[in-house]
């Protein structure tokens, strides 16, 4: 059965510096928390980009555990002056490809709503120091 949850939240309440996350609980609900970007759209985005991503995770056997592994130490070992990057875009990650997809179907959808990429990324920077 399908069971998934999608709130916004204050990005302080994020699990790491993120503006979007997903994760599993303990009932099995898939839970996407994006962060309050005052803009409805902005945060439809990310929770699509989640939604996708996290489902071609799990179709693919990529645990939550492996991803959190990956961003969590990525950003903690992000270089100084780095605020472009994803953990997502790296080659090495073990979503790289889910990342990627999800990203592509996340800018046609941008498109679609009439969204400015470059002015959806920057209220993402601003929030975390790294743009979508």
């Amino acid at each position: 059965m399908l069971d998934i949850f999608i709130r916004t939240i204050s990005d302080k309440d994020q699990r790491y510096d993120t503006v979007g996350d997903y994760q599993t609980d303990e009932c099995g609900k898939q839970v996407i928390s994006v962060s309050d970007l005052n803009n409805d759209n902005f945060e439809f985005l990310i929770a699509l980009h989640e939604l996708i991503e996290s489902k071609l995770c799990k179709e693919r056997g990529i645990t939550d555990s492996q991803i959190d592994k990956f961003d969590i130490d990525y950003e903690s070992n992000r270089e100084d002056g780095d605020q472009e990057s994803e953990p997502g875009d790296q080659p090495d990650a073990p979503y790289h490809k889910e990342h990627v997809f999800a990203s592509r179907i996340e800018k046609m959808m941008a498109d679609e709503l009439g969204v400015d990429w470059e002015k959806y990324s920057k209220a993402c920077s601003e929030l975390t120091g790294s743009s979508n």
